[in-house]
């Protein structure tokens, strides 16, 4: 799966939305550390990769490395790769790993993100929502009351 992966961390390091696309199964899953439920979907996934490539300063891969593990829901063993990561959002340094799961034709079908601290969660989240309800993916929340 390194082929995969390393286009994809080509693609995400020089910015290269469109080179995403034949990388991501039809089903992808997307798991966010900032929501419960997965995006699913190519054109969903695709679409935050807009919003993340637009939100990331100075984003950068650390390293790789590769495996197997279950997929979500107790499914079969499948080949990981993770990639270790640093980026900033909005001036707050964040520290993470995509997980990236592969299908039968080698497309990624599963990915994870886990990023760390807290704040950097909250920053990152704030910063997403915003790119995401700006291009349409998603509305916009109620205000509070």
């Amino acid at each position: 799966m390194g082929s995969t992966a390393d286009r994809f961390r080509t693609a995400v390091e020089k910015g290269e939305h469109a080179a995403l696309e034949d990388l991501f199964s039809e089903d992808i899953r997307f798991y966010s550390p900032v929501k419960f439920a997965p995006f699913e979907s190519r054109p969903l996934v695709l679409g935050l990769f807009g919003v993340l490539l637009r939100t990331f300063e100075d984003f950068r891969y650390l390293g790789e490395l590769e495996g197997t593990a279950e997929t979500t829901g107790g499914g079969p063993a499948a080949p990981c790769v993770i990639l270790p990561f640093r980026t900033t959002v909005d001036g707050r340094q964040i520290h993470g790993i995509d997980q990236l799961q592969f299908d039968a034709d080698g497309r990624i079908n599963e990915f994870t993100v886990m990023v760390r601290p807290l704040t950097a969660v909250q920053t990152l989240s704030e910063a997403v929502l915003r790119g995401l309800v700006a291009d349409g993916l998603v509305p916009a929340p109620a205000p509070e009351r």
